[in-house]
């Protein structure tokens, strides 16, 4: 297929695209093959400088086990929380039958603004939960307390420039997401030079 060939069902599988929450997933998941078709999606992403600035850790099965206890004695060490309480958050890791954790990895050495390179790994997260819903599986992109942990980053391996641009999740809606208030075109869009 040729290089932006018009395709009027991405248009509507935009505007249809609705996140579905990790925890109300269920499975199967995407399986291996299916995966890397959404990663593949995450590394065509506009890259200013061709600096690849992010980075996937994919967890299935009890590899998510694994991150729900490093979140949970991340919880007890750095907020003091009680093991009641980090053992309930646990379960954050095993919402969906599939977690990707993505990871931007800048380059603060190169000349493109590190700003720049943050905002291509957003988009790549982006382009997973679209490829996603376009192979037909479910996705929610999540942050939350645990992506800036340093616990939780250490024991994932990232180095100290990098951050965990996001935790997403994959598997398959048991019903129908409900929509959400959108803003409201007039309020957030400007047309001509500003007065």
């Amino acid at each position: 297929m040729p290089f932006n060939s018009p395709n009027p069902e991405t248009y509507d599988l935009l505007m249809n695209r609705r996140s579905v929450k990790a925890r109300d997933m269920v499975g199967p998941g995407p399986g291996e093959g299916e995966i890397k078709k959404i990663l593949d999606a995450a590394l065509r992403v506009p890259d200013h400088g061709k600096l690849s600035p992010w980075r996937y850790l994919v967890l299935e099965g009890s590899e998510r086990d694994k991150l729900g206890d490093l979140i949970a004695r991340a919880l007890v060490e750095e907020n003091e929380s009680s093991p009641k309480v980090a053992e309930k958050m646990k379960g954050y890791a095993t919402q969906g039958p599939v977690l990707v954790v993505a990871i931007s990895s800048t380059n603060a050495e190169s000349s493109i603004p590190v700003w720049e390179q943050e905002l291509s790994a957003g988009a790549a997260c982006q382009n997973m939960i679209i490829a996603a819903t376009a192979l037909g599986y479910a996705s929610c992109w999540l942050t939350g307390w645990a992506s800036y942990s340093p616990t939780v980053k250490g024991g994932l391996g990232l180095a100290p420039h990098e951050n965990i641009a996001g935790f997403i999740f994959f598997g398959n809606q048991a019903d129908e997401p409900s929509e959400r208030p959108r803003p409201e075109f007039d309020s957030h869009v400007t047309w001509g030079f500003p007065s």
